[in-house]
């Protein structure tokens, strides 16, 4: 055994290294392997960074549009670890850090504090808060002494008890502290990347006043400061009023990209400020009185044209959905085509599902939406023995739709074996408690704003990117978290130099305002990504500029980088691709990584003593002299 080891030894003492055109690749044992160069002189270069960059998606070979998702994968950004979860890698690290910059520079100018809460929750405190639901999409979890726990989907239980634990007077109010970090949510259908994942970072602002109007005082400039924080991406965005959810309170707002890939829509008017969510759909028609009568379609409630003043006819149509006990089927009758102001062409219309379970609550009903058969379903529950309720039928007529007699049961009464007294049966043409009638139909483009009444909407599919909520005391009540304060501090009378000795306990006010950080990458790249890869914003981009130097000329490059890093002007953000490639594969990988701006040291500079700057975003592609490039280069970043 000595021996055998002494004889490798000696081999490998008089191994050389062989001369190569390829850097940093010798010959080893009689095998050639490539070795990184890593150079640390100051510069920022590809060799000493990785960037697994390449592969071909299976769309690109099928000739399908590659996604927000398979450009990040390509683009080195990052990797799928499993189902909804997702490895960061260095590149999207540093878009990921330089976007949490940003959002660290708007936090601080509201005074707010960076905390980080812990990832795990009690599903104790969350029954107590009565979010945790046999529905919940968590993951749960027992410790081995049998306490339960689960992984924070968010944080209002845990900074609510937090706060409430160390804060008692009104003097140390307002206090708005906030957090970025993982959270986790049990998502039964993950997709689309980075937008729908079970793993993602979020940003958390919590705010907390002694009464309303500080609340929203507060309110009002965390809005401010999300507009300062979206406007500095210099991507167009849309603010929309949106509905709180399970979240509570009674104001919130969005922010959104429009978005072929988006789940929300978002509509907005042509000529005032109102832009909401479409989940915002209340049920009632808010048609003007002047409109009263106009385009009605007169229905028989069937799937059947009807006839319609004039002798054309329009088509009705039916949606139905169920209650979550599955004993009340809901039948929406509407237009399937009904005019448009200003249009001589009728529009196809389609029910919106948040305007009937409006309807439905209001009439209360909890409605269930996800139901793909709910007429199926209701006859099986209506067939159960071990159904005591008599079986529900609540039909919605939309306000185009006037009611000549009662819809026929018979189909129903056919399939589920009842008879019409064995079925509840309840009509709405209006909503619960209002005169308002009602309104089933979505909103479509064309159609006049209720507002102010002259705007023409538009509805856009768009993705959420934050969300401003105001609370109220929706978790400061349950979880006995408040302050004292002085009566006439309360009263505004201490204003007027009263003063009083009374001390009352108030329950705290408060906001919540998310960014959902690993979200936006994903929706940044769908807005700005084009044929020929990603496309970052200034403010987010992995780096500001890169430089690709072609053979023989990395002294030159090595030039340009120090010409853009210092001097007088402000340091740009460079990386110098030292890659021993050729240039038409570095500037391939360049497109596909999406740096904002590109400096090709190249045939220009061995000609002319030029270099040429190319922004893809501003369509840019020019020869620059080294001594005006810096100014050249801030000039276009100043643009994206």
């Amino acid at each position: 055994m000595v021996d055998r080891l002494g004889f490798i030894s000696s081999m490998i003492t008089r191994i050389r290294p062989v001369p190569s055109r390829f850097p940093g690749r010798h010959l080893v044992l009689g095998l050639r392997v490539q070795r990184c160069q890593l150079h640390y002189d100051g510069r920022t270069r590809v060799s000493n960074f990785w960037i697994p960059t390449g592969g071909i998606s299976k769309k690109t070979v099928s000739g399908e549009k590659e996604d927000a998702n398979d450009l990040l994968v390509r683009g080195g950004f990052l990797r799928q670890a499993y189902s909804g979860v997702f490895h960061l890698l260095p590149l999207g690290l540093r878009v990921q850090d330089k976007l949490e910059s940003l959002i660290d520079k708007h936090m601080r100018s509201l005074g707010a504090s960076k905390v980080s809460l812990s990832s795990i929750s009690s599903q104790e405190l969350w029954e107590q808060s009565g979010r945790l639901t046999e529905g919940s999409e968590v993951f749960r979890f027992e410790d081995r002494k049998g306490a339960r726990f689960i992984l924070a989907p968010t944080h209002e239980e845990e900074i609510t008890t937090l706060v409430g634990n160390l804060t008692t007077s009104y003097k140390s109010l307002p206090l708005r502290v906030y957090q970025i970090t993982r959270k986790y949510r049990d998502e039964a259908r993950p997709r689309q990347g980075l937008l729908r994942g079970r793993e993602f970072v979020m940003k958390d602002l919590y705010t907390f006043d002694y009464n309303a109007d500080e609340a929203l005082k507060t309110y009002r400039a965390v809005k401010h400061a999300y507009t300062q924080l979206f406007d500095e991406l210099k991507i167009p965005y849309l603010v929309a009023a949106a509905d709180s959810g399970n979240m509570g309170g009674n104001l919130s707002h969005e922010y959104h990209f429009i978005s072929a890939k988006g789940e929300d829509r978002v509509v907005s008017c042509s000529n005032c400020d109102h832009v909401y969510n479409e989940e915002l759909a209340d049920g009632k028609s808010h048609n003007f009185p002047e409109e009263s009568g106009k385009n009605v379609v007169p229905g028989f409630h069937t799937e059947e044209d009807a006839p319609v003043e004039g002798g054309s006819t329009v088509s009705t149509g039916m949606w139905m959905a169920i209650s979550h006990d599955g004993n009340t089927l809901l039948r929406g009758w509407y237009p399937k085509f009904s005019m448009q102001n200003w249009s001589t062409e009728p529009a196809e219309r389609h029910v919106n599902s948040h305007a009937a379970k409006a309807i439905a609550t209001a009439a209360g009903i909890d409605l269930e939406l996800s139901v793909e058969n709910p007429l199926e379903k209701w006859v099986a529950n209506a067939k159960s023995p071990k159904s005591s309720e008599k079986p529900r039928v609540l039909d919605l007529y939309d306000s185009q739709v006037r009611v000549y007699q009662r819809p026929p049961l018979s189909d129903l009464l056919q399939e589920s074996g009842c008879t019409a007294a064995d079925i509840e049966y309840t009509m709405l043409d209006r909503f619960p408690g209002t005169s308002n009638k009602l309104s089933l139909v979505r909103v479509h483009d064309g159609d006049r704003c209720s507002q102010c009444g002259d705007g023409v909407l538009t509805s856009n599919p768009a993705v959420e990117l934050g969300h401003t909520f105001h609370l109220g005391t929706r978790y400061s009540e349950v979880l006995n978290a408040s302050v004292s304060v002085n009566a006439a501090v309360l009263d505004g009378s201490v204003e007027s130099g009263n003063k009083s000795s009374k001390e009352v306990i108030v329950p705290m006010q408060m906001g919540c305002h998310g960014i959902g950080v690993s979200r936006m990458i994903s929706a940044v790249v769908n807005r700005l990504a084009d044929d020929k890869g990603l496309n970052w914003p200034r403010a987010i981009a992995p780096y500001e500029v890169v430089v690709v130097p072609g053979k023989g000329l990395d002294s030159v490059a090595e030039q340009v980088y120090d010409s853009l890093t210092s001097g007088n002007s402000k340091p740009v953000d460079t990386l110098l691709d030292d890659r021993d490639k050729g240039m038409g594969w570095k500037l391939g990988d360049a497109d596909l990584i999406g740096y904002p701006v590109i400096v090709v040291v190249g045939n220009g500079w061995k000609k002319n003593q030029t270099l040429e700057v190319q922004c893809r975003r501003l369509g840019v592609k020019e020869n620059v002299s080294l001594e005006k490039l810096p100014t050249f280069v801030q000039g276009l970043l100043a643009q994206l």
